[in-house]
Formats: structure tokens, sequence, C-alpha cells
């Protein structure tokens, strides 16, 4: 998949109405995901997704989480989280997130997406994952 075409996806699954729309939603929900997961799951999903993609999952100044203290405890406050990123309300990032962790998902090997969910808190995977599997 190519950086346009993931873009592409996200524009028409969520109904947006501009490429930047699109690219903003991507941007923010996968810096907000960059917070769960530790770098080298970041680095290694990374390299499954295209050029300008991997750069929001890979944002160098996201430290590695530490399972115990996860900068959000709730699916609610991950959405919070993406909708102060893209700057749009909470119940149109929470959509946002779900198209964009979707093509997320499809765009990863089983194997890297299941290094992925091992360090996802359960309430967000069954959120944004569970039905995609």
């Amino acid at each position: 998949m190519k950086y346009d075409e993931f873009i592409d996806q996200v524009l028409k699954r969520a109904q947006l109405s501009s490429k930047e729309e699109a690219v903003r939603a991507t941007k923010a929900t996968l810096e907000a995901l960059s917070e769960y997961i530790s770098w080298k799951e970041r680095h290694d999903a990374a390299s499954q997704l295209p050029q300008g993609v991997k750069n929001y999952l890979k944002k160098p100044d996201v430290k590695p989480p530490i399972v115990a203290d996860r900068c959000f405890s709730t699916v609610d406050q991950f959405v919070q989280h993406v909708s102060a990123l893209e700057g749009v309300p909470p119940d149109i990032a929470r959509k946002h997130a779900q198209v964009v962790l979707s093509i997320f998902r499809d765009a990863l090997s089983e194997g890297e997406f299941e290094d992925i969910r091992a360090e996802l808190p359960p309430e967000l995977y069954n959120e944004f994952f569970a039905e995609n599997k």
C-alpha cells in the first residue's frame, strides 16, 4: 500500500471532505496509538506502512510506554487525546480512529499485528480492533 492509497481509504471510509482532513485523522490516531506500544513495535509496524504514514507512528519524542503506567487508562481518554490532536469533537475522533486503525490493521502482517495486540490494553483492542480480527 502506498501513502496516497492509505490516505484515500481514510478519506472514503470516514467520509471526509478533503485529503487534509484524512491526513489529520491519520496523524492524530497513529500518534496517540504510538503512546501505547514500545519503540520496537512502533519501528516494526512502521516498516510495513507507507512512507509518510510510518512517520506518524515513529514520532521520535514519544517515549516507550511502561505497561503499568499507560498514558491513557480508558478508551475515552484515548479518544479525548485523538480529539485534541486532530482538533475535532470526541465523537468524530472516535469514528476517525476506528477507520484509521482498521486500515492500519489491514496494512500489517498477522504476526506484527499480534505483537502490537499483546501490548495494547484489552479495552482499547476490543473497541478498535476486535471486529477486524
